[in-house]
């Protein structure tokens, strides 16, 4: 392959996966928005909706998608789960009771998006990316998600402002069938030969030995620890932050202004973080990152709460929103290779997404039950201190050719 027709290669699988996670988290981080049209409809609490969410966020990041991605490759899974998005918002748009908000934008839309979001996508990226650039390219891939809840957010308030949220949603879900298309742009099959730039005593690694491996890689544990926090963060602002700045008295524009500009500042920051990670080692980097969340949390409780302060607030969060993303998978790749990254990372995923579970539900759990979000601030606040913590000691040297281990 000449280096004109690599470059090409690498492109089209970069641009189609940056595109395809635009649609898709895009649509997802603009959920919040319809929460209050939703349950004044359904005649149900905060609680309802935030469980549906949990739900969604819970199977969304099931470790079996980035594992079936692996075994079956990422074009085929991508494009069944843009074709499943786009029925499950169809669904939702017909939706009239508590299970069937459950069945439909819990389970059937969080499963198309673990299968069109970042654990498939950036597998895909990582086999055709050298190592060398991989983690630049995995925050352009996450840029491209902040990019999706930048133009989303607002695109949600409009369609709610000139019709009615069950056509919203019917609208919603062309833009996301779409994303089957985009998925003819991934890699064929598994590709199961060496990836670019592989290290051979890391890639001749069967699945079983890999995962043999990470799990008695402590460094691999505290991975899953700090995304846990990361997700719960992300789950309980998503899910709430528009509720509880309307019942603090903040206008709705100012209230979708600050939504929308973390996605903004997210286009910058996992952009940039990518970039330092490529450069400086990514568990530092990840502390630091986790330990400016606590203090962006922290002020966001002590200060008065205005509109300015909610637009600050939005641009402060998202400048680190997921700019955790480059940095974690592009670690899980420089200590195991990329040949099994969508499996090990959808571990990683999973935890952060249990995370996710509890940031949408307690979110509503507690604020049904005490009438007030600031347990949850608070508890927010304490797991970014710990997540600054833990990554600290993470080994992240790539592992080493050992004696062999029996493949099952």
């Amino acid at each position: 392959m000449t280096a004109q027709s690599s470059f090409r290669s690498i492109a089209i699988v970069v641009v189609c996966g940056a595109f395809m996670v635009t649609i898709s988290m895009g649509i997802r981080q603009s959920f919040g928005i319809f929460q209050q049209a939703m349950i004044t409809e359904l005649g149900t609490g905060r609680e309802a909706f935030g469980l549906a969410l949990a739900i969604q966020n819970l199977l969304l990041g099931l470790p079996l998608i980035g594992l079936f991605a692996d075994r079956f490759g990422a074009r085929l899974v991508a494009l069944i789960g843009g074709l499943l998005y786009g029925v499950g918002l169809v669904a939702m748009a017909f939706v009239n009771n508590v299970p069937t908000l459950y069945l439909s934008f819990g389970a059937l839309v969080g499963a198309s998006i673990g299968a069109t979001a970042y654990v498939v996508v950036l597998g895909a990226v990582a086999r055709v990316v050298p190592p060398e650039k991989r983690s630049t390219a995995f925050g352009i891939t996450t840029a491209a998600g902040s990019f999706g809840m930048f133009a989303f957010v607002p695109l949600a308030q409009w369609l709610l402002s000139w019709m009615d949220w069950q056509t919203s949603f019917l609208i919603l879900a062309g833009v996301a069938a779409s994303m089957a298309l985009l998925a003819l742009g991934f890699p064929g099959g598994t590709r199961r030969g060496r990836a670019l730039g592989a290290q051979p005593d890391i890639e001749d690694y069967t699945l079983t030995q890999t995962l043999q491996r990470a799990q008695r890689h402590s460094g691999y544990w505290l991975l899953n620890a700090g995304f846990f926090v990361c997700g719960f963060h992300v789950a309980f602002i998503t899910a709430h932050l528009p509720a509880y700045l309307n019942d603090n008295g903040i206008d709705p524009l100012a209230s979708a202004t600050a939504f929308s500009l973390i996605g903004f500042a997210n286009i910058i920051g996992s952009y940039l973080f990518g970039m330092l990670g490529d450069r400086y080692r990514k568990k530092y980097l990840l502390g630091l990152l986790y330990f400016v969340r606590a203090i962006v949390i922290g002020l966001f409780l002590l200060l008065p709460l205005t509109g300015a302060s909610a637009i600050v607030f939005g641009l402060a969060i998202g400048f680190l929103w997921l700019a955790t993303v480059p940095l974690t998978s592009g670690m899980v790749a420089q200590i195991f290779g990329s040949r099994y990254l969508a499996t090990l990372y959808g571990i990683v995923f999973f935890s952060h997404q249990i995370g996710a579970f509890l940031g949408a539900w307690l979110g509503g759990r507690l604020y049904d039950t005490t009438g007030s979000y600031d347990v949850v601030w608070m508890i927010a606040f304490a797991l970014g201190v710990f997540a600054a913590l833990i990554h600290l000691p993470i080994a992240d040297a790539p592992v080493q050719r050992a004696p062999a281990v029996s493949a099952q």
